[in-house]
């Protein structure tokens, strides 16, 4: 995802940050910040602390924004904000899918390194 960016202009650092909290204030409905919190995270690795299903579906906002981002080649820092915020919808429906057939929210302080599962292979 970040060479897509930076092949349609974002600038590394601030932009990447920017941009990697519209994706996943979109699917999540948290900034990268508000999800640490909520996980009790200091200088950990968000990525490394999601549970399996939180991964899966942060990969699918990320897999999904490199693919409108191919298919439209934003030129403006918005319009790469726009496309990320699209991406992150995609994962959006998707665990709004999956809380309402299992009748439990997908974001939660559950933390993948503490509670000591195994990642799916």
């Amino acid at each position: 995802m970040t060479d897509e960016w930076e092949k349609r202009g974002a600038k590394e650092g601030v932009e990447f940050a920017i941009l990697t909290d519209e994706i996943s204030k979109a699917w999540a409905g948290l900034t990268t910040k508000q999800d640490k919190n909520l996980k009790g995270l200091k200088k950990e690795n968000l990525r490394d602390n999601m549970t399996n299903l939180e991964l899966v579906l942060n990969m699918l906002a990320e897999v999904s924004t490199t693919e409108i981002s191919q298919k439209e080649e934003p030129v403006t820092f918005e319009k790469n904000r726009n496309v990320a915020r699209r991406g992150g919808g995609v994962a959006r429906v998707a665990r709004r899918k999956i809380e309402t057939e299992t009748g439990k929210k997908v974001i939660s302080r559950s933390n993948y390194l503490r509670q000591g599962r195994k990642r799916l292979k």
